[in-house]
């Protein structure tokens, strides 16, 4: 059964009507919904503020790292464990082939339903999933193939076995190595791009977000908590975090904000993969086409200009 949220509603009504006029061989009404359906998705979705955009970031239908694996990927093999400690099921590491292109491909997995949210631990990983992650990377930089990185997590996991192990460290790590890599590298954030649980796996070549992610320094949930200690004020939170691609791409943070279907990926979930793997086969071309020395430099440039100061 597919999630609607409290703003799809009329869409949700469009479609189950639909449904109705399929089951009885109602062409002309079909027909006629269909165009209501467009009309609507136009109107919802044309104007949606801050706020419900963050509700399709976490939308529970919305495609997973492991769905575009299986959707874009041939031949493709699971890498797990961090040779240190064990295998942290929150971040997922494949090689194998996108449209003839050998590569590595990294997610942060959240899993459905109870079962799998507390395997894959709702997508926060430990430092093992980052040390994980980096080793994956090291391996592709080894055999020269390119790397693709899914964004998708509330955060790093804050608990205290993962303190313990080193969190902070972890992520610093991962920013210090993947800054140096030699081959192309591309950042995507296709979900929620939480603080360093997302940085970890965001330092490439290419960072872009879907048209319905975000990618924040703190959840607006902890936000107003901390700045009012009053969680009504979580729409005023998102607004004044400015966590929306458009927001991200003004400002310089992010390089393009990829055009997933109007509707949503969580509505057209093929589509929304063939988004990803375009934008990535597109970016490894042209990275291809940069020595070493200019895509080191390229990248350096690109991580030294974010943020800004006066003297």
């Amino acid at each position: 059964m597919a999630t609607y949220l409290d703003f799809e509603s009329r869409i949700e009504s469009i479609q189950q009507d639909m449904e109705s006029a399929k089951a009885r061989g109602d062409e002309p009404a079909v027909e006629i919904l269909e165009k209501d359906l467009e009309k609507e998705v136009q109107k919802t979705y044309g104007s949606l503020n801050d706020y419900q955009k963050l509700q399709l970031a976490r939308h529970p239908d919305r495609p997973y790292a492991l769905d575009y694996i299986r959707l874009m990927m041939e031949d493709s093999y699971e890498i797990h464990g961090d040779r240190a400690f064990r295998d942290d099921l929150a971040i997922v590491c494949y090689v194998g082939w996108i449209d003839g292109v050998k590569c590595m491909v990294i997610g942060e997995q959240k899993g459905r339903g109870t079962k799998n949210k507390i395997r894959r631990n709702f997508g926060m990983p430990n430092p093992e999933g980052y040390r994980k992650a980096l080793r994956a990377v090291k391996l592709a930089e080894k055999f020269d193939i390119p790397v693709l990185m899914l964004i998708d997590t509330p955060g790093a996991y804050p608990g205290l076995g993962a303190e313990e192990r080193g969190q902070g460290e972890a992520i610093a790590r991962n920013l210090f190595e993947l800054a140096n890599m030699k081959i192309p590298m591309v950042s995507i954030v296709i979900g929620e791009g939480g603080s360093g649980g997302a940085l970890a796996i965001g330092v490439a070549d290419r960072l872009a977000m879907m048209r319905y992610s975000i990618f924040a320094v703190i959840s607006p949930e902890g936000c107003s908590a901390i700045l009012w200690n009053d969680p009504a004020k979580v729409e005023q939170a998102t607004k004044a975090l400015k966590i929306t691609p458009e927001d991200l791409y003004e400002h310089k943070l992010i390089d393009e904000i990829l055009d997933e279907p109007l509707i949503g990926a969580h509505r057209h979930k093929q589509a929304a993969a063939e988004v990803v793997k375009h934008y990535f086969l597109d970016s490894v071309k042209q990275l291809r086409e940069l020595s070493l020395e200019e895509l080191l430099e390229k990248r350096y440039q690109k991580l030294v200009s974010v943020g800004a100061y006066t003297e």
